[in-house]
């Protein structure tokens, strides 16, 4: 099975980064197009396309741009790009192989529902994607793509780079906008959401940097055409961070839908000799799968939501049986105490006490008990803090405890019976 490229369709090319480049295979061709059609119709055939947002949520981009309230407020648009979820690599790509096409989308977005300046928030780590942006967003300007009276349609829009500092909790939208605006990279309590007040309390839009790039090709082909990828209610093609035990780990761009078994096959199958455990399919928040639930599972928002799991960014990580899961609960749970930003009390004291209790595990200290610990304070953690950094961690944290508890015990065991103690049952 082969890749299904429409957004990644030109970036082994090297000039596809810059203007003169980009413009040679069709580059912003289909903004002038944009500028000639009333906004609402663009919107339209967003919610049409079914697009939804590639960043994690999966909420249906059109639907979210017509919340914004009809007040004469000035609007924001602001592309997340702190590309924090462990697994997850494709923004990355994206702003590095094809800035303008991020810019393009951008510029049609920002058009659709009336915004006049945007923002980039990306992750401070990623120095060489900022380098690129920041260019095109240079080449933009000069080429009268940005700024006053852009390609002679009266529309005027103002686009900035704004680079983070290693805060995986900014990449939740409204700590985002927190940081934007020179608060701590905290999250606000909803509602209000966003889209009524926002960046400066002010209606605004937040889009991942797929699903803004995106926009550009369903305006270019229409909305019936991108819906001959994917399924029914998840149309359109996806870029995957595929890594882990295969032998080709990258990013590859397929339609939402695909099995997870040619996912794994495209990648070049399992590392010789090993045989499939587990997959974290959305990034490392989401629940894990057993190797018997990966080989029946397709790649789409319901599939994966019925098997108690989800999309989330489209992080792929592949779990081999040379993987001890617990030591792999141990590094999850140490990110999500690391990174919670301590505003809620659930979050920053249950990441705490998860992150200690499977370390306890790890290193042969622990108790029988602490098993069914994990799973009682992942429980008490849950939809109960403003964002959902706490049931990020809460949720792997009971899929593995529950579908590897017996690896679990026989860690346990091992390491009792190695220290010389008694083994419990």
């Amino acid at each position: 099975m082969q890749q299904t490229k429409l957004l990644s369709e030109h970036y082994d090319k090297p000039e596809f980064q810059n203007l003169d480049g980009y413009k040679k295979h069709g580059g912003y061709a289909v903004l002038a197009k944009a500028l000639k059609m009333d906004p609402k119709a663009i919107i339209e055939e967003v919610k049409a396309s079914g697009l939804r947002g590639r960043g994690g949520a999966g909420f249906p981009t059109g639907t979210k741009w017509s919340f914004l309230p009809a007040n004469g407020e000035p609007r924001y648009l602001l592309c997340n790009a702190d590309e924090g979820e462990p697994g997850t690599f494709k923004d990355r790509l994206m702003m590095e192989r094809a800035p303008h096409q991020l810019i393009e989308g951008m510029i049609i977005s920002a058009f659709a529902i009336g915004s006049k300046k945007s923002y980039i928030y990306i992750r401070g780590e990623y120095d060489y994607s900022i380098a690129c942006v920041r260019k095109a967003i240079d080449e933009a300007y000069k080429a009268g793509l940005l700024g006053k009276n852009i390609l002679g349609s009266g529309f005027d829009h103002d686009m900035d780079v704004y680079a983070g500092a290693g805060a995986y909790i900014c990449g939740e939208e409204t700590g985002m906008i927190s940081s934007i605006e020179g608060l701590k990279g905290q999250p606000k309590l909803k509602p209000p959401f966003p889209a009524v007040q926002g960046y400066l309390r002010k209606p605004t839009i937040v889009n991942n940097v797929e699903t803004l790039a995106a926009v550009k090709y369903i305006i270019r082909d229409g909305a019936a055409a991108y819906r001959k990828y994917g399924t029914e209610k998840s149309p359109g093609t996806k870029l995957f961070s595929v890594s882990g035990n295969v032998t080709k780990p990258g990013n590859i761009e397929v339609p939402l839908g695909i099995s997870l078994k040619d996912m794994i096959e495209m990648c070049g199958g399992l590392k010789p000799g090993r045989k499939l455990k587990a997959v974290i399919p959305g990034g490392s928040s989401a629940p894990v799968l057993t190797a018997d639930e990966a080989m029946k599972a397709t790649m789409d928002y319901e599939c994966l939501a019925q098997m108690g799991s989800m999309l989330g960014s489209g992080a792929v990580i592949i779990i081999d049986d040379s993987n001890s899961m617990v030591d792999l609960l141990d590094v999850i749970m140490h990110f999500y105490h690391h990174e919670s930003c301590g505003q809620c009390t659930p979050c920053r004291e249950g990441t705490g006490w998860l992150s200690k209790i499977v370390h306890r595990i790890l290193k042969g200290d622990g108790e029988p008990k602490d098993i069914d610990l994990i799973k009682k304070v992942s429980e008490q953690m849950m939809g109960k803090t403003i964002c959902a950094l706490s049931d990020a961690a809460a949720m792997p944290a009971i899929s593995f405890v529950t579908k590897f508890r017996g690896e679990f015990e026989q860690h346990l065991q091992k390491a009792r019976t190695t220290s010389g103690g008694v083994a419990h049952a």
